[in-house]
């Protein structure tokens, strides 16, 4: 009796505050913000567990792939039919959009009927239900006067869960919402649909995409507003989606760019993970449901439940006698009495109390006014738990797209649908409150869809049709830089003969083949410290090598690297050479050597005449140099008039070296197979020892000639030495010479002419020399940012990149630098990174910008490194038929930023000599010393020969 008069108290207090009572019996319903953080947390990992292929089938929240790739950019046009199907009603649209009247300008003409689906096909054969749905279809068209000839793309809203391969093909999961039509489940739902306009005849009809509701209401919203990437559904049902970075998407392939996921997230809880936050309530209203055990949250929060548990909790306080005096009507008994309009009604700001005095009177209870206070405080902490849920759902959402694009603060909109927000007067303010409390760090903007998901269906559609037209007129630009097996082998063809030409003492060649009379790869003899000088680019290095280290690599003893002003570059020769001057006077005193007269390597990286070792005839400036009364003059002599008009140092200046031979010497130094020299950097060049034999030019005599130096005599006399001849495959080696290609020069004559598009022919025209050096224009360092600028300036012009924005910065020359493309490239480089390149260039771009700019990127770079390896086969097929082999292993020794730096340039290099010079096992050794040490070599040796 003790206990009875306890309990008979406490009840007796709680009387006294309706509000408190309610609190007390529903306090499993009141969540604070710790609680909301922890469902955040655990719905974050059931994404995540969601979009992996290892533990999807498992996964609570299902994470399906749309094949949704870009919200509306305002740029959309044409005109849709839209069918809705996702309750006991279903609508047919006609949808028009105008192009370039998005992002808050309108655009959009609706037209539209609702029909009716009697209950019977809800549960009846699935083809019944979409017989209904085509027929209505028909009549829509009829009744609108819309033409039956003419075709009409479709896009259909399907809001149920289905499984996508592919935008216009869908497999049910399972149908919700009281649909059970037999025959439908695992099955393609875009296939029945057509089957059924099929059986209906007449119409021509192209299903172009199936979305979900969710993925519709988002692309509504994203129409009139780029920054929605969420779409929230919270009606009959509730279903969130939003736009994940592909590389998280183990069930799609690919990962650039972006998808819309419809998470499914109803399901969350299936697997138990709300175990601790379901009350009595929840699993009376699964246990009634249609589903048993599933889609636990949507009946947590949608409006299909929350009457249902309104009227559950009412019941369980009165049979307590906490309500109404413990009387219990038969219609509050009735499942289904108390449905979530009830509930909105009774949350209503002024009418609240009187709307739920009326509802409790038609249920036949006699409510006293601390009643009407309960009932309508129990409805209102059953929908603020179902706003603080959903607020918990998209915390998780939200911050996982703050972490994916690595943002400190976000900035987004959600695309907002559904009777639950639209009608229930509280719920959008309690809902963005709560969002805003657990996500103090983003700026989330709501926005209301104004015309459902069929206009986001349609604009699926719509951003479907701008994609493909998109993608076909992007590969149309970039389709001249794809080269085919056959260009490729004909500009092996055609490097191959300009090699030819070239070696020949008369007749014109784009190739010089410039003798460097430097006959031998090093034999370890070569000793003493030298003095390198390097003038390659807008950069000159001096340096003190020490050939004295046996095969130990680190054989810089000092360096020190100058700049080239660009007004240097391109002013007097003077000018330049006493730059040159003042660097080696300054390198001397920061070596303290300023007194000692070294012998010293003059590595000069342009094409040059050479009669002898230490003359060099400058042929022609190129990247970039263009300094008067250079050209035609031998640039040791200038060099060395420079050092006497200083007159503070002497050099023995015992060789000038291209920057490709040095670097061949260097890895011939670690390598005797290396006897081809590449560099892949700001300019391009190959050198590699050809047989004297069949050099004309160096039978022109000169006074070097004639002591023995030079001719095939001289290297006679040199092979006399007692060394023994090295062998290959049995052939004896014979007299060479390390021939300087000056490859770049490729095309000058227009033999590259029908594989160079017209931004090539742009980036030659604004070049310091128009019609020169064209195949270098094509694939070096110096200029491939320049075609990739022309290339965007293109595209951006033709409305596919940056919304047909050109800006200043698009249009400066030499912004986009080359070291760009190897950032852009990188594989480990994720689109976000990608568009904070190009945010940092001024070009302010959307993740499929990115994606474009990055294709455009990685089609100049293959081509570049695909001519790269063109020509690398000629050469090595042209020695390997020089020495009459079948088989012929050979070494390149490479240099260069592009090589060393760009993620899949080397690899592209390889593969394509491979390809065409399958008789050629080419091994490519990367420089590790740069040419310094090669050019050192080259000068112990030459003071070798003189000593003897």
């Amino acid at each position: 009796m003790f206990v009875v008069h306890l309990i008979a108290s406490f009840f007796s207090k709680l009387q006294e505050d309706p509000t408190k009572k309610v609190d007390r019996f529903l306090y499993a319903m009141r969540l604070h913000d710790d609680q909301l953080s922890d469902i955040s947390a655990r719905f974050q990992a059931e994404m995540k567990r969601g979009l992996s292929v290892g533990s999807n089938v498992t996964a609570a929240v299902k994470m399906l792939p749309t094949h949704v790739r870009s919200t509306p950019d305002g740029s959309e046009k044409g005109q849709f039919l839209a069918l809705d199907l996702g309750g006991s009603r279903f609508k047919v649209l006609q949808v028009k959009v105008r192009e370039g009247m998005g992002n808050k300008r309108g655009g959009v003409e609706i037209v539209q009927k609702t029909y009716p689906i009697p209950k019977e096909l809800h549960v009846g054969k699935a083809t019944e239900l979409f017989d209904h749905v085509s027929e209505s279809l028909k009549d829509f068209l009829h009744e609108k006067n819309i033409s039956l000839e003419k075709k009409h793309p479709l896009a259909f809203t399907f809001s149920f869960p289905c499984e996508q391969s592919t935008l216009n093909q869908g497999f049910l999961m399972n149908w919700s919402k009281n649909f059970r039509a037999r025959g439908l489940q695992g099955k393609d739902v875009v296939q029945a649909l057509r089957d059924a306009i099929d059986r209906t005849g007449g119409m021509d009809v192209e299903v172009l995409a199936m979305v979900n509701d969710t993925v519709a209401t988002m692309m509504t919203c994203g129409f009139d507003d780029q920054y929605c990437e969420v779409g929230l559904i919270i009606g009959t049902g509730t279903n969130a989606c939003y736009m994940e970075e592909l590389r998280h998407v183990d069930l799609v392939e690919g990962d650039e760019g972006r998808m819309c996921m419809n998470t499914e997230w109803g399901g969350f809880g299936d697997d138990g993970a709300l175990n601790d936050y379901i009350t009595e309530f929840d699993r009376d209203v699964d246990a009634a449901s249609n589903n048993p055990g599933k889609q636990i949250l949507e009946k947590m929060v949608s409006g299909m439940y929350l009457g249902e548990l309104v009227r559950l909790a009412v019941l369980k306080m009165a049979k307590l006698r906490l309500l109404f005096n413990g009387h219990v009507s038969d219609a509050l008994r009735t499942r289904g009495t108390i449905t979530t309009e009830h509930v909105a009604a009774m949350e209503e700001y002024k009418n609240g109390l009187k709307n739920t005095r009326n509802l409790l009177m038609d249920l036949d209870l006699s409510p006293t006014s601390d009643d009407c206070v309960a009932v309508q405080h129990i409805s209102t902490i059953v929908s603020f738990r179902s706003s603080n849920l959903v607020a918990a759902g998209l915390a998780a959402i939200l911050t996982r797209i703050k972490q994916n694009r690595n943002l400190r603060r976000l900035r987004i909109t959600v695309g907002v649908d559904g009777s639950v927000y639209k009608t229930h007067p509280q719920y959008p303010k309690r809902l963005h409150k709560v969002v805003q409390r657990l996500l103090p760090e983003c700026h989330v903007r709501f926005v209301l869809s104004d015309s459902g998901s069929s206009k986001g269906a349609a604009l699926v559609s719509a951003v479907a049709q701008r994609l493909a037209s998109q993608r076909r007129k992007v590969d149309e630009t970039l389709s001249p830089f794809r080269l085919s097996q056959e260009q490729l082998q004909l500009v092996k063809t055609r490097m191959r003969a300009g090699l030819e030409a070239g070696l020949k003492s008369k007749g014109p060649s784009a190739i010089k083949m410039l003798p460097s009379f430097v006959y031998h790869t090093p034999d370890g003899t070569e000793c003493g410290k030298h003095l390198v000088l390097d003038l390659g680019g807008t950069n000159f290095r001096a340096l003190l090598v020490n050939c004295n280290q046996g095969l130990q690599q680190n054989s810089q003893l000092y360096h020190k690297i100058y700049t080239i002003p660009l007004e240097i570059m391109q002013g007097s020769g003077e000018e330049l050479f006493d730059h040159i001057v003042q660097c080696v006077s300054d390198f001397l005193d920061y070596i303290g050597m300023k007194n000692t007269r070294l012998p010293a390597s003059f590595i000069f990286s342009f094409p040059c005449e050479q009669t002898a070792i230490d003359t060099g005839t400058l042929v022609s400036w190129t990247k970039g140099f263009k300094a008067t009364d250079c050209e035609g003059h031998d640039v040791v002599s200038m060099l060395r008039e420079a050092i006497k008009r200083r007159n503070e140092f002497d050099l023995d200046i015992a060789a000038v070296v291209n920057g490709t031979v040095a670097t061949m010497m260097s890895c011939a130094y670690e390598n005797p197979q290396c006897e081809i020299g590449l560099i892949a950097g700001t300019g391009t060049n190959v050198c590699y020892m050809e047989e004297l034999k069949n050099i004309e030019k160096t039978e022109q005599k000169t006074e070097k000639n004639e002591r023995g130096e030079g001719t095939p005599e001289g290297e006679k006399d040199e092979q006399d030495d007692g060394r023994e001849i090295e062998r290959q495959e049995g052939h004896a080696e014979i007299p060479k010479m390390c021939i300087n290609t000056e490859w770049g020069g490729l095309g000058d004559d227009g033999s590259l002419d029908d594989i160079i598009t017209p931004c090539d022919i742009e980036v030659d025209q604004n070049s310091l020399n128009p019609g020169k050096q064209r195949f270098e224009k094509l694939m070096s360092g110096m200029y491939l940012g320049e075609v990739v600028r022309q290339v965007l300036l293109d595209l951006t012009r033709g409305g596919l990149l940056f919304r047909g924005h050109v800006t200043e910065a698009l249009k400066t020359p030499g912004m986009f630098q080359t070291k760009y493309l190897s950032q852009i490239e990188s594989d480990r480089q994720a689109l976000l990174q990608v568009r904070s390149i190009l945010q940092q260039l001024g070009l302010d771009s959307t993740c499929d910008d990115s994606i474009i700019v990055k294709e455009v990127c990685g089609v100049v770079s293959r081509r570049a490194a695909q001519l790269c390896g063109a020509g690398m086969a000629a050469v090595v097929d042209k020695i390997r038929e020089n020495r009459g082999l079948d088989h012929l292993n050979i070494t390149v020794g490479v240099d260069g930023k592009l090589y060393k730096l760009h993620p899949h340039f080397s690899g592209i290099l390889k593969e394509t000599a491979r390809v065409l010079a399958p008789q050629c096992n080419v091994t490519f050794l990367p420089s590790e010393e740069g040419s310094g040490k090669g050019a050192a070599l080259i000068t112990a040796a030459a003071r070798q020969k003189l000593e003897m």
